[in-house]
């Protein structure tokens, strides 16, 4: 048994266990799913025992734990400062145990920081935890471009809680594919975008999260503030030290509609365009309360046209970089089965999919990956999230975003 030592902070008062508590030597304290009644009684565990423990496999669930607790906190309206504050926290051999035992990111994990961040720009060190929240993207996007991407469009599509967070990380790694695969641009101008892209609506995140559940249009003092994001997210921006000239024109000109050549634009305009077609994209996929997504095929045909009708090029750099069907999106096949695209394919149009319902339209027991570029198999239509009645489970279909040697060379 590889025992951890856990803080008496990073257990949840009133909740079943998610493993059995130890002392150092092992010996059972209190079994998974025993209810703690109180602090005191988790002191006294741990002062006679000499601390508490668990066993290094069930680490992951005593981190699952706590972000479920984070998510609970916000759907009770708990405020970011409650949030960020609470001492319901994995402690940092946990987070060790954890990183070392598992090589995929928990996506919700990340939005939950990203939620935190942007909800609170005026909180102590948020250059840091900006940093790291772009360098994680950074680090996914190198890792596995199609896991990021798969994880993001899903979330996007049925997250309400945290819809400016997830909006924000998915046209940062939208754009940071296209500006790397498809425009070549170098890594330092890619990692000003990435942090462009998640920092354009910090002036606004909170209304963001309440207007994608609010029914009605938004009211006279709500579109002011829609219409001043732009400048008020850069003197955000300003106050918490950031100066960096083409992120900050990046940010103020990204809902500037600028049709034309990006060879035309200045280094900062490029940045600006790229993101407000992604943000385009990317708006609409979201579902909200007054309206249903649209399919995402549809939703990238809008960005991939500018405002004269012409093919925008940076709309177009995002189709090629992330694919007319993009992973996380559902398709209809040849087959007449339905899809989930889970791999980027040769070109843009010829994924490949995993099945989720068979012709007759029951969910299958069992994801059978399909290749597109296989007219038995060929994709006959886009298909919106909403229409798609099964739960998606991003554990059990990430491995198979993973790219091979068959598919599209990246």
């Amino acid at each position: 048994m590889n025992l951890i030592p856990v803080e008496i902070d990073s257990i949840r008062i009133g909740y079943p266990l998610p493993c059995d508590l130890v002392d150092q030597g092992g010996v059972l304290l209190a079994r998974k799913t025993f209810v703690v009644a109180s602090k005191d009684d988790l002191v006294t565990f741990y002062n006679r025992n000499g601390g508490l423990f668990i066993d290094g496999v069930d680490a992951e669930a005593l981190r699952k734990a706590y972000v479920d607790q984070l998510q609970t906190m916000m759907r009770k309206d708990k405020s970011i400062g409650e949030i960020a504050d609470s001492k319901l926290m994995v402690d940092k051999a946990v987070k060790r145990a954890t990183t070392e035992t598992s090589d995929r990111l928990d996506w919700r994990d990340l939005q939950v920081e990203a939620h935190i961040l942007l909800r609170d720009p005026n909180r102590e060190h948020f250059l840091e935890r900006l940093e790291h929240v772009q360098s994680v993207l950074a680090q996914e996007i190198q890792r596995n471009p199609n896991g990021v991407l798969f994880s993001l469009m899903q979330l996007a599509a049925s997250e309400t809680e945290m819809y400016s967070a997830t909006h924000a990380m998915l046209v940062s790694v939208m754009c940071s594919i296209a500006a790397g695969e498809v425009l070549s641009w170098p890594e330092p101008i890619i990692a000003l975008l990435r942090k462009a892209a998640l920092t354009m609506n910090v002036s606004m995140s909170e209304l963001q999260d309440r207007l994608c559940t609010q029914k009605r249009p938004p009211d006279e003092n709500q579109t002011a503030q829609i219409e001043t994001h732009a400048q008020r997210s850069v003197d955000l921006l300003h106050a918490v030290g950031i100066n960096d000239p083409i992120w900050i024109e990046a940010v103020a000109g990204h809902h500037a509609q600028s049709p034309g050549s990006m060879r035309s634009k200045t280094p900062a305009q490029r940045l600006a365009r790229l993101i407000q077609r992604a943000d385009m994209f990317a708006a609409r996929l979201a579902p909200r309360a007054s309206r249903a997504a649209v399919a995402p095929a549809v939703a990238m045909q809008a960005c991939y046209f500018d405002e004269n009708k012409q093919v925008d090029e940076a709309g177009a750099a995002l189709i090629k970089a992330v694919g007319i069907y993009q992973p996380g999106s559902y398709v209809r096949l040849a087959t007449d089965e339905v899809a989930v695209v889970v791999r980027r394919g040769a070109n843009t149009s010829t994924p490949r999919a995993a099945v989720v319902l068979n012709r007759s339209g029951m969910p299958t027991a069992e994801h059978a990956l399909r290749d597109t570029s296989n007219k038995d198999y060929r994709v006959v239509a886009s298909v919106a999230h909403s229409e798609v009645k099964v739960k998606i489970q991003l554990e059990r279909l990430l491995p198979l975003t993973q790219a091979t040697a068959s598919d599209r060379p990246w």
